[in-house]
């Protein structure tokens, strides 16, 4: 196997290559040459592999300006109007507005922008709406579900009791990566129209333990499930029992805001995010509630479960939400999806089989047993990696090996089509990832491909020079994606020449 020596990023400062601009004030670096070629490093690395990890995508540079600003420097203990410290007149404005943006953005009643991460903000949920043990009915991590929906790993699951509902049983009908249509699993409609290929969330489950466990709090949500989730059943079975309903939008957050996803906010009493992942802005979470419960929100955040907030990310999650509230952000939600049904379709033609049959959403679920018997999640990550295709080991429903190994790999296709990718670069990608695990002991296989990679993604850079023009405001390329046939950046932002 080749090494990652072989292609260490960090000799491109060592070959005299200049330095690119990773943000605004990169230059303020000079005085820590170590730190700045790291960071160097990790910018070569971005943009020369394809970034195809479900939870991750590019910012605008404005949301890196945001981040990076003067307003770390400030201590804000408390919320705006309400601080403990004195000198917030401005960080009162800003996370105020970055409040406003939210709730336009979504319908919602309420937001708490305070959330360090989507962990945070589940568990300030679950602080403001439950007594230690209570029951909760949520996802199982093995079919989907999160580390805060009750794993034993998780400190959830030592707070309160946790009950997992899952998904139904595969079915050998194959499947080619669309999600259109809608089915019924057990009296209640499933969103994408692949109950024949099963996989998909087990409403009847639900239901039953619902009237049989009588939870305190329903949760919606996952990290890997490939289909729509319709938030309606979860608020009528929630309603038939007396619980709370919770949906944890921290993957499709921005599927939502871009109208690509059913927009939960109004049917759920509580709604978590991560705005980092297919909502392109910075690390971090928020809550959004209905009104009367935002007092006890706001308790749990602070001074519940965390101490000052980051006014930087919160003052770059305001300019993530406003930026996500233009119709070109929509144009690039619906570009996503597309191409993950693109991708999804190829690497089902690759051999794969794709658990649920498809997507409807930015990712793809990957099952590998199909394509080879002998690969696991864990190698084939391994080699996808030193072949310059960055992804994710991942279970797959029921899976027999464990969650350091996997059967399977998630996909997803928000960082790429950031980048300006199409339906074009999606088939040439499943192309890429199917020779390179079918011939994954050729060091000269896996090197070719890697060299392929680095050629494709010159084409597209997340953040291209300022002279060869940037997408609007955002300092992202091909924000709603580019021509998958001309091979260019999409500085255009058009969604008409491109992909998702």
């Amino acid at each position: 196997m080749i090494s990652d020596r072989d292609h260490d990023p960090r000799d491109a400062h060592d070959r005299g290559v200049r330095r690119r601009d990773d943000g605004p004030f990169a230059h303020w670096l000079d005085s820590d040459p170590h730190v700045a070629r790291l960071l160097d490093a990790e910018m070569d690395r971005e943009s020369s592999t394809l970034q195809l990890i479900a939870s991750e995508n590019f910012t605008s540079r404005a949301v890196l300006a945001a981040t990076g600003s003067i307003l770390t420097n400030k201590y804000a203990e408390g919320y705006p109007g309400r601080r403990y410290y004195g000198g917030n007149e401005i960080v009162d404005e800003v996370e105020e507005l970055a409040r406003q943006r939210a709730v336009a953005l979504f319908g919602a009643d309420h937001a708490n922008v305070q959330p360090h991460a989507g962990a945070n903000a589940n568990l300030a949920a679950y602080q403001a709406l439950l007594e230690p043990g209570d029951t909760v009915l949520a996802m199982r991590l093995d079919h989907g579900g999160h580390l805060t929906h009750g794993s034993p790993a998780s400190i959830t699951s030592k707070i309160w009791r946790f009950v997992a509902y899952g998904v139904t049983p595969a079915r050998d009908t194959g499947g080619d990566g669309s999600g259109h249509g809608h089915e019924s699993v057990g009296g209640h409609e499933s969103v994408g129209g692949h109950e024949s290929v099963g996989e998909v969330i087990d409403f009847d489950q639900v239901a039953d333990l619902a009237n049989s466990e009588r939870p305190k709090l329903i949760v919606a949500g996952s990290t890997a499930y490939a289909r729509q989730i319709d938030p309606q059943p979860f608020r009528e079975i929630a309603d038939s029992v007396g619980a709370l309903f919770m949906f944890d939008a921290a993957h499709p957050a921005g599927l939502i805001a871009g109208g690509a996803h059913p927009n939960p906010a109004r049917l759920a009493d509580v709604m978590t995010f991560t705005t980092h992942k297919t909502l392109r802005g910075p690390r971090g979470g928020a809550i959004l509630c209905r009104s009367d419960l935002a007092k006890k929100i706001d308790s749990a955040v602070f001074p519940g479960l965390q101490g000052g907030p980051l006014e930087h990310v919160i003052a770059a999650k305001a300019v993530a939400f406003a930026e996500a509230a233009t119709p070109d952000f929509a144009a690039y939600a619906h570009q996503v999806v597309d191409n993950a049904r693109k991708l999804a379709t190829a690497l089902a033609n690759e051999g794969f089989r794709l658990v649920s049959g498809g997507t409807d959403n930015h990712m793809v679920l990957v099952d590998l047993r199909t394509f080879d018997a002998d690969l696991t999640g864990k190698e084939a990550q391994e080699v996808l990696d030193q072949a310059g295709i960055t992804c994710n080991r991942n279970t797959i429903p029921d899976d027999p090996r464990s969650p350091f190994v996997t059967s399977g790999l998630r996909l997803g296709t928000a960082a790429e089509t950031t980048a300006g990718m199409g339906p074009d670069e999606m088939v040439l990608i499943a192309t890429l990832i199917g020779r390179t695990l079918r011939n994954r002991a050729d060091d000269g296989v896996v090197s070719t491909t890697r060299k392929e990679v680095a050629e494709l993604c010159r084409s597209f850079p997340p953040y291209p020079p300022a002279a060869s023009g940037v997408s609007g405001s955002s300092g992202v390329s091909g924000s709603s994606g580019s021509s998958g046939s001309s091979g260019s950046s999409g500085s255009s932002g058009s969604s008409g020449s491109s992909r998702s």
